[in-house]
């Protein structure tokens, strides 16, 4: 596989970077662009010029895991599997944690150069301030490693921890990067697809509450005035009838010049994403694969996925950053994670380029005030790009009550009986759908609101504070 100019021209700094003394590489790429054959690439180079022995990588998943040690095996032309004769392993953060003292022995005895994907899962500047694999990193990475390649497509978290091994300017608390690759670049090269989001609204929406009746006239006035809960919404069986009927004649049309074209429906709960299952065989005659973490070998099942051509995938938490499904090209946002890393990493799942025809990539999400924002911002990322975010308006009435006691609020529905969609949660409900479907483009203005605050990849926040709405954790069942 050829070098993107990218490729090579980050492996040369991070080259004269290491050459020159330093130890430490950070590397920020936008989701898609192609980092995991970049550090192969690297890992390579560093052990033919003598520069290391060994190369361990570690990543968020065991599904990149894998994906890192065939591109790494590939690459290199030696395994990856850490047994003996080996040049290294893959393994997940979460076995930080478990690795025994025979391991970090490896690092006393040899050169060894540790690759960290998406390394903005690890916090901590220090132990005090360090999450579980952050700590371990510090303990046992950050001083004894020959060379440490830090990469990421996100490089913010959710909370206000540093990221791990990371630097940031003291004025300014931004995270200072060896190497930047935005969106903006990637699609001028060719790398990345131009994202185009579909934010999904109603303008005739009525709220019941202690007899008295409240009328909205979008989603966000009715998230935001009131104390009706955005579950309800992503649950509703006429929302993701639209919201998937959308998706899916879209993904129709593409893969009618692309026929291995797929899509990736991002559910809250395996309970949801059963629901979404049902509906694409009732009502749309569509099969699927369903990859949550009940599934026995949902890797394998992602592999699977990966190298069919089979239609939809319907995911919970199992299909998100760094995993490789090249041929996806459009996604449901249909999930309650509502952060703007996670809304970042589900859209860059369908903007990897392909040699297909049909280079087209949509998300389709309920209007939700805060995925609205982070979608105008994406629009802000990429200025030269038109109608990135657009507004489409169903034309029915959304009708929901709203009963509060002293022990909480219940949320109902009103409507008719032949309105009754038979589930076991009908709580809202919508009139009959008509065809004709309002599309509103939204233009990407420097004046507005929601992208002036905003800094755009090339001058990202190191401690970005993140609000988070609500991260709809599943308990076990």
């Amino acid at each position: 596989m050829k070098l993107r100019y990218w490729q090579t021209d980050c492996i040369n700094l991070a080259l004269d970077k290491y050459i020159g003394g330093k130890k430490h590489f950070l590397a920020l790429a936008t989701p898609g662009a192609g980092k995991t054959f970049m550090a192969s690439v690297l890992a390579d180079r560093m052990i033919k010029r003598d520069l290391a022995d060994i190369v361990i990588c570690f990543s968020p998943s065991s599904v990149v895991c894998v994906d890192f040690s065939q591109t790494l095996e590939s690459v290199i032309g030696e395994k990856f599997d850490g047994l003996l004769g080996s040049k290294g392993q893959s393994l997940t953060y979460q076995s930080l944690l478990h690795l025994d003292t025979d391991f970090w022995m490896l690092f006393k005895k040899y050169r060894i150069f540790v690759i960290f994907d998406e390394v903005h899962h690890c916090s901590g500047s220090k132990i005090e301030n360090a999450n579980a694999w952050g700590e371990q990193i510090i303990l046992n990475i950050q001083d004894s490693a020959e060379f440490t390649l830090a990469l990421t497509g996100t490089p913010w978290r959710s909370d206000t921890a540093p990221i791990v091994l990371s630097h940031y300017l003291s004025r300014t608390n931004k995270i200072q990067c060896d190497y930047v690759y935005g969106l903006s670049e990637a699609i001028r090269d060719g790398v990345c697809r131009t994202p185009q989001i579909i934010a999904i609204d109603n303008d005739d929406i009525s709220l019941t509450s202690d007899n008295e009746s409240k009328s909205f006239n979008c989603f966000k006035d009715l998230l935001t005035q009131s104390a009706f809960p955005y579950q309800e919404i992503i649950q509703n069986e006429q929302l993701l009838f639209h919201v998937i009927k959308q998706a899916n004649d879209k993904l129709d049309k593409i893969r009618l010049s692309n026929p291995s074209a797929g899509g990736l429906i991002v559910a809250a709960s395996v309970e949801h994403a059963t629901q979404i299952l049902d509906l694409l065989a009732e009502r749309f005659n569509e099969a699927a694969t369903i990859i949550t973490y009940r599934e026995d070998e949902p890797t394998k099942l992602i592999h699977q996925y990966k190298q069919s051509s089979s239609k939809w995938v319907v995911s919970v938490g199992m299909i998100s950053e760094g995993t490789n499904i090249p041929r996806l090209q459009v996604t449901c946002h249909l999930t309650r994670i509502k952060t703007e890393m996670h809304f970042r990493q589900i859209m860059g799942r369908n903007l990897r380029a392909t040699d297909a025809i049909n280079q087209e990539a949509f998300l389709y999400m309920p209007a939700e005030p805060k995925l609205v924002e982070y979608a105008y911002r994406v629009a802000q990322d990429i200025p030269d790009e038109a109608d990135v975010v657009k507004f489409e308006i169903m034309n029915a009435n959304f009708k929901a009550k709203q009963d509060t006691d002293g022990s909480g609020q219940e949320v109902k529905a009103e409507c008719s009986p032949n309105e009754i969609i038979n589930t076991k949660k009908d709580k809202l409900y919508f009139n009959e759908f008509k065809d004709n479907l309002e599309l509103q483009t939204t233009p990407t203005n420097k004046n507005n609101p929601l992208t002036n605050t905003y800094e755009s990849m090339m001058n990202i926040f190191g401690r970005f504070k993140q609000e988070t709405l609500e991260l709809g954790l599943t308990p076990l069942e």
